[in-house]
C-alpha cells in the first residue's frame, strides 16, 4: 500500500459519498477513484454483450477485461447502470477481479481518495481516515431522482426510492462482504445536512484522522 494519505469513503447509494470524496480530492489533491463506476462498467459491459449478469464465471471475466478508459463512458452514470452494478457486485469473482485495480489505484505515492462499499471493510483497511457516509432512503432517493432528470431521464421518485430500497437489501444481504461500516470509521449522516455543511464535517473527520496518521506514521 500508499505511504501517503488514503481517505475510505463508504456509504450506500445516493447517500453523497461521491460528493463528499470528490471535495476531500479536490482539498487534498488526491486522486479520486468512484469504484462503483467499476461495477457499473462491468454491468453495461456484459448487458452490451446480451450476458447473464448472474452468472458469476461471465461476470468475472468481465471484470477482468475492464480497462481505465471504459469509467470514462457517459452511460455508466444512468439509473439502469445503476442497477446492473448492483447486480454484479454479488459475484465474489467480480470483486476480486477489480481488488488490483483499485489496490493499484490507493497505493499511488500521493495516496488516493476511494469511494464505494467496501473501502473501509476489504478494499483498504489500512486507510489513515474512513468515513461512512448515509442519509435515510426517502432523502437519498429524492438526492437522486433530482440528478436523473437532470440528465434527462424520464423516472419518478417512486421509482427511484423503490430502487434504493431494493438495492440496499441486496447490499445487506450479500453472503460475502455485506455493506456495513468498517469498525473504525466515521458515521456522517447527511440527511439534514446541505452540499457545503457535509463537505465541511468531511474535512473534519479527516483533518483527526490525519493528525492521528502524521503522528504514527
Amino acid at each position: 500500500m500508499s505511504a501517503g494519505l488514503v481517505i475510505a469513503v463508504d456509504g450506500p447509494a445516493a447517500s453523497g459519498k461521491g460528493t463528499i470524496a470528490a471535495g476531500l480530492g479536490a482539498h487534498y489533491r488526491l486522486p479520486v477513484l468512484d469504484t462503483g463506476l467499476l461495477y457499473r462498467a462491468v454491468g453495461v459491459l456484459m448487458r452490451r454483450l446480451d450476458e447473464d449478469l448472474d452468472d458469476a464465471g461471465l461476470a468475472g471475466a468481465a471484470a477482468a477485461r475492464l480497462t481505465a478508459d471504459q469509467l470514462r463512458d457517459p452511460a455508466l452514470r444512468t439509473r439502469a447502470a445503476g442497477e446492473l452494478a448492483s447486480r454484479v457486485a454479488v459475484h465474489a469473482k467480480v470483486r476480486g477481479a477489480l481488488l488490483d485495480f483499485q489496490h493499484a489505484f490507493a497505493g499511488q505515492a500521493s495516496g488516493a481518495v476511494l469511494d464505494g462499499r467496501d473501502i473501509g471493510t476489504v478494499i483498504v483497511p489500512d486507510a489513515a481516515a474512513k468515513l461512512y457516509v448515509t442519509a435515510t432512503p426517502e432523502v437519498r432517493a429524492k438526492r437522486r431522482w433530482t440528478q436523473l432528470i437532470a440528465q434527462g431521464e424520464a423516472v419518478t421518485y417512486d421509482d427511484v426510492l423503490a430502487d434504493i430500497r431494493t438495492r440496499d437489501a441486496r447490499d445487506g444481504g450479500r453472503d460475502t462482504a455485506p455493506m456495513r461500516p468498517a469498525d473504525d470509521a466515521v458515521l456522517l449522516d447527511t440527511t439534514e445536512m446541505t452540499i457545503e455543511q457535509a463537505a465541511d464535517a468531511a474535512r473534519r473527520i479527516v483533518e483527526a484522522a490525519r493528525a492521528r496518521w502524521i503522528t504514527t506514521s
